[in-house]
């Protein structure tokens, strides 16, 4: 399946909710929350002016995050989003590294609550939201 979008997504970040529990996407920046869960950082760099107590992370997938290519390709500029994030699914469709990693992420979320934390401005066009769909994707019960 590929990922078809034409302005940032400007919607909940609060994604699949089974059973009480659920995964959303928040900024690192943001205060922790308890209902935070699992929390775990997709960003391949670490978020500038974050000491690692501060952000109090579980786990750092660097390997979910988009190519260093495609990244810098985005340079997060809301007009590029629509292309990076047909680019940044087709990846994750097809690494075996980010897939596996998009795995665990999914294991760990049948258990307990997951919040993906990224450090970009934009609530609305960035990786971790496109990352959220395609989790949200693979979820889907047809998809099993």
């Amino acid at each position: 399946m590929s990922y078809r979008i034409d302005t940032c997504i400007r919607q909940p970040i609060l994604s699949l909710q089974v059973m009480h529990v659920k995964r959303k996407i928040k900024r690192i920046y943001e205060s922790v929350q308890e209902d935070d869960g699992l929390r775990v950082l997709v960003d391949r760099l670490w978020p500038r002016g974050v000491s690692k107590a501060k952000a109090q992370l579980d786990e750092w997938m660097k390997n979910v995050a988009p190519s260093p290519e495609l990244r810098k390709q985005f340079n997060h500029k809301p007009e590029r989003f629509a292309a990076f994030a047909q680019a940044y699914w087709r990846e994750l469709s097809e690494d075996a590294e980010k897939q596996r990693a998009a795995r665990q992420l999914l294991d760990w979320n049948r258990t307990q609550n997951v919040t993906l934390l990224y450090a970009a401005k934009d609530p609305d066009c960035n990786h971790a939201r496109v990352l959220l769909h395609y989790l949200d994707e693979k979820e889907a019960p047809d998809q099993s």
